[in-house]
């Protein structure tokens, strides 16, 4: 992926301060749909929101080695070509919330506010918990492929609302079949193990000045991505955060609780569209 291409992006709204989205591994912007719809208000005045596919993911071009810098890179350019001047509020879910962490920290010019959706600025290990979804991906025959029925079919993912989230990344061209998402690059950090890029955050405190606007950490009661012990670095790096839990919800906080994150980024953003 060039560094001076822009991603795709959905834009929801007419008006109002400016929003970005941000998804996580293997999902695309318009994932954020329902809750940027409802942000931007029945009439889509209250705010403006772009739903950006990250590189490797979606519509957006594909990158030859993962790197959350570039990614983050990436993210600005976009949005700066979106509305040259804006500051925004940047909303990311999981590997989109490490990225919109390191967007805050290396342009805090750019993002006037920053919620961070179940996930951590730290290393996570590995990712030995997507390895089967990535194997399964990859077992896919795409040139045996009929229709999508099929594909669901022969897909053999048993949690139905996975399948339907992995398979979302399968788009027909023409009489063939290929994924959006760029299983070669995943798959092979993911063969790094605890070195794995995607599992690990590029900053620690002291590495760099902490960003100093105010930030939303919003967490699922019921994942296992955010714990009571990384709130230490947390706040080293994001002095100015919150924490909202939001129980019964798992790691997809949004998917599970829609009402609950609307009302929150509505409340979160609301100073925004008193500029």
């Amino acid at each position: 992926m060039s560094p001076q291409a822009t991603l795709h992006t959905l834009s929801v709204g007419t008006a109002g301060p400016r929003v970005a989205f941000l998804h996580g591994l293997f999902g695309q912007g318009r994932n954020w749909s329902q809750i940027a719809k409802a942000l931007a208000g029945p009439d889509g005045t209250a705010a403006r929101c772009s739903l950006v596919d990250l590189p490797d993911h979606g519509r957006s071009a594909w990158s030859s080695e993962f790197s959350f810098r570039r990614y983050a890179e990436a993210v600005a350019l976009t949005l700066r070509s979106v509305d040259d001047g804006s500051r925004w509020m940047v909303v990311g879910h999981s590997l989109g919330g490490k990225t919109a962490m390191v967007l805050a920290l290396t342009d805090p010019g750019l993002v006037e506010r920053l919620v961070v959706v179940d996930i951590a600025p730290k290393h996570y290990g590995d990712l030995d918990r997507f390895t089967g979804y990535i194997e399964e991906m990859q077992r896919l025959p795409l040139s045996e492929l009929a229709s999508r029925a099929d594909a669901e079919a022969r897909f053999q993912e048993p949690d139905a609302g996975v399948k339907s989230f992995l398979l979302q990344n399968l788009r027909r061209h023409g009489d063939s079949w290929r994924w959006q998402a760029n299983l070669e690059l995943i798959s092979a950090d993911a063969a790094r193990g605890s070195s794995s890029a995607i599992a690990d955050f590029p900053f620690t405190p002291g590495s760099v000045p902490p960003y100093e606007g105010p930030v939303l950490w919003i967490a699922g009661g019921e994942s296992r991505y955010v714990k009571a012990e990384d709130d230490e670095v947390m706040r080293a790096l994001f002095p100015k955060v919150r924490q909202l839990t939001v129980k019964g919800a798992s790691h997809w906080v949004h998917t599970d609780a829609p009402d609950v994150v609307v009302e929150a980024l509505r409340r979160f953003a609301a100073p925004l569209a008193a500029h």
